[in-house]
């Protein structure tokens, strides 16, 4: 459901306010749907009830809203079951969690359940999304809750523990020990979130494993890899990053098998380390796989009992923690890696989610955006007449990387573009849109303005670098490398007028400041200018004429007459317009009436007409298909020609506010806006006596204010 403009940009004031306070962090998480875990089960606990999630109930709305609705005809002999109704002895988690208590049920999100097996590989990170403070015996109120990276918080999301089951077994995910729950009651968490257990079907492995993580996911074909690939591995190693990596065949393998070198086609494998060691004089690269079986290893060079170890340094081997154990890790070199697996998939972890100081931690930074149809959803560069209003974030890269190998002055850091709630949209027909980035250099001159990029500047300027396609995928991220110095980010939708909110963050070796170009608020001439006397042409004697006959024995006339006056006086300059309407006329004898009698005089009225012409030229200059309108697009630099410099958040609200169905204003509109502005703007100066750009009204001035406006 689309969000009225008070609603959404309240809701983005509340969510700065969140961060001031700390809430979003891993230490504060955000209570999704408002719930609060230790509150609910504690009173629960004292009244002696389970508990019943109202906000996820346990009905046909929670499993889904095509396959698995009521019409379907799939649910009806589904039940909602907890888990003591189940089995006996029911446990949240037996002996550890670990990869083989994940079973997939009948719901296609092996992408969720690949995710959670990389997950059981790392107890810290394991143990932040599932709180140990739960189970069946010790406070026991049929509630639980996980916690989840989400758009840049960290939320807790509870949940009661009824189940949906079939002849008594559960039919989504299960343990392969029937009493164990922590997978179906994490899955059903996450389905919470996304606003049912369809809505997980089908995804990728790295969108889920970045909610469990916060991190940040690049992907590398190796056939095609950089040179530096072990160094940036090494790296990667270094900052706790998660590396997985895979072999695909030419054919799609439709299961998992076993290669004669022992390494496994189709089957993910966790990367746990990456050394150098001298052997024969040479320095050789090597690299630690995991199997996340726990067997079944590599029996080639650098495996658990190949020849080579016989080559190296006893100390080397207690360094390497070479040991002779079917245990699913192995060593092999770097090059035989390079042939054997064919993609890399790295998630780069933020620095709250690291708790080891010794890490050598990225540097990160995170903004939200939106693009909105009309105003800020301008399309690729394929567009150049719309691509120029996109969101635009300014990236000034401060310093190079620590790296004596490498004589280039240059800073590496990974952009990652992550279109937000397109998955929970998914019941009322949303799909995920094709998205990308492109970014540019900051020319000398423009260096330090921090404005947002007019259209002749993308019309003569090439981008310094771009994604290197736009996809559909939920987030798209890149590593790049570039000198010190300032750049600007331009994420877009591939289509122009596809709305949606987004998320960019900017993951860096070194420090990087990161923000939303916007220009700076202000108005060239929001000031009336005095009017000394009446100019003695036609067109003011006109004016008089008519102002005489309207406005009676007081010589002031009410927006009704004023309606009158302007409709009468349009229809001569052979505008395409319906005229003026009475609220337009309203505002503007608000904006004109200087002495509070609610009419406008003569020298008033003058003052007003002055205002309109120049603003019907500029209303002339962008309608240049002579339609009597022009689009929310042009409306930006129109709005600008006539002295109002805005930011991207006014802009949207003019659009959302002023524009038709087509996002188009009429002449009307376009008048209305600008009186409006020029209103707000002098209402504002008379009340900031200080000129420090606050000001503070108590209610009654407030809606004084705002009510006349």
């Amino acid at each position: 459901m689309p969000y009225t403009p008070s609603g959404y940009f309240c809701d983005r004031l509340m969510q700065e306010r969140q961060r001031r306070d700390g809430e979003g962090s891993i230490l504060k998480p955000v209570k999704f749907a408002e719930q609060e875990f230790s509150t609910l089960r504690r009173e629960h606990l004292t009244r002696k009830l389970l508990f019943e999630d109202s906000t996820f109930p346990a009905s046909a709305e929670s499993l889904g809203y095509k396959e698995l609705s009521q019409k379907s005809g799939k649910i009806k002999n589904i039940g909602w079951k907890r888990p003591k109704e189940i089995c006996e002895n029911p446990q949240f988690i037996i002996g550890g969690a670990s990869r083989t208590d994940i079973c997939q049920g009948d719901l296609g999100d092996c992408w969720f359940l690949a995710a959670i097996a990389c997950l059981t590989l790392n107890e810290k990170l394991l143990y932040r999304v599932i709180p140990k403070d739960q189970s069946f015996t010790d406070n026991y109120a049929g509630i639980f809750h996980f916690q989840f990276w989400r758009f840049g918080d960290w939320v807790d999301v509870i949940i009661d523990d009824r189940l949906p089951t079939y002849n008594n077994q559960l039919v989504f995910t299960k343990s392969a020990e029937r009493n164990e729950f922590w997978s179906a009651l994490l899955e059903k968490a996450y389905a919470k979130v996304h606003g049912s257990y369809e809505a997980l079907k089908g995804g990728n492995t790295t969108e889920a494993m970045e909610d469990f993580t916060g991190g940040v996911t690049e992907f590398i074909e190796i056939k095609t890899a950089p040179r530096e690939l072990f160094k940036i591995m090494r790296k990667a190693n270094q900052r706790g990053s998660l590396m997985g990596c895979s072999i695909e065949g030419y054919v799609p393998v439709l299961f998992e098998t076993r290669t004669a070198s022992g390494l496994v086609k189709g089957h993910a494998y966790s990367v746990t380390g990456l050394e150098e060691v001298t052997y024969k004089n040479q320095k050789i690269k090597i690299v630690r796989l995991r199997n996340p079986w726990g067997q079944v290893e590599w029996t080639g060079p650098w495996s658990d009992s190949s020849r080579e170890w016989a080559g190296i340094e006893k100390p080397d081997k207690q360094r390497l923690q070479h040991l002779k154990k079917e245990d699913g890790e192995f060593w092999m070199s770097f090059d035989d890696f390079k042939k054997s697996f064919t993609k890399l998939e790295i998630c780069n972890l933020t620095p709250d989610a690291l708790e080891d100081d010794k890490l050598h931690k990225w540097t990160v930074s995170i903004n939200e955006g939106r693009w909105l149809r009309g105003c800020s959803a301008g399309g690729c560069r394929n567009y150049p007449e719309t691509f120029w209003t996109n969101p635009q974030f300014w990236l000034k890269l401060l310093e190079e990387d620590d790296d004596p190998d490498d004589p280039a002055v240059l800073c590496t850091f990974v952009v990652a573009l992550m279109q937000k709630h397109r998955r929970r949209e998914r019941r009322q027909g949303a799909s995920f849109f094709t998205i990308g980035f492109a970014i540019y250099q900051v020319p000398k001159e423009l260096q330090g303005s921090k404005q947002h990029l007019p259209k002749d500047f993308f019309l003569h300027q090439a981008s310094k670098t771009r994604s290197k396609s736009y996809i559909n995928l939920r987030e798209v991220s890149q590593r790049f490398r570039l000198a010190p110095g300032e750049y600007v980010i331009v994420p877009s939708t591939y289509e122009p007028h596809q709305e949606g909110d987004f998320i960019l963050r900017v993951f860096s070796e070194k420090q990087n400041l990161s923000e939303e170009l916007e220009n700076q608020i202000v108005a060239d001439h929001p000031e009336p200018q005095p009017v000394t006397d009446t100019q003695n042409n036609e067109e003011d004697k006109q004016f008089q004429k008519i102002f005489q006959q309207i406005a009676g024995e007081d010589m002031q006339i009410t927006a009704a007459e004023l309606m009158s006056i302007l409709n009468r006086v349009v229809k001569k300059y052979n505008m395409k317009t319906e005229g003026f309407t009475l609220e337009s006329c309203r505002s503007m004898v608000a904006l004109m009436d200087t002495d509070g009698t609610g009419k406008l005089n003569l020298m008033e009225f003058q003052h007003l007409w002055n205002k309109i012409k120049q603003w019907q030229g500029i209303f002339r200059e962008y309608d240049k298909d002579k339609t009597g309108t022009i689009n929310s697009y042009e409306m930006r630099t129109a709005v600008n020609a006539a002295g109002f410099h805005l930011n991207n958040q006014l802009y949207q609200i003019i659009s959302m506010r002023y524009a038709d169905e087509d996002m188009n204003l009429s002449f009307d509109s376009f008048i209305c806006c600008l009186v409006r502005l020029e209103g707000m703007f002098r209402a504002f100066q008379a009340f900031d006596k200080d000129g420090d750009g606050i000001i503070k009204l108590s209610v009654l001035e407030w809606l004084q204010l705002t009510m006349y406006a």
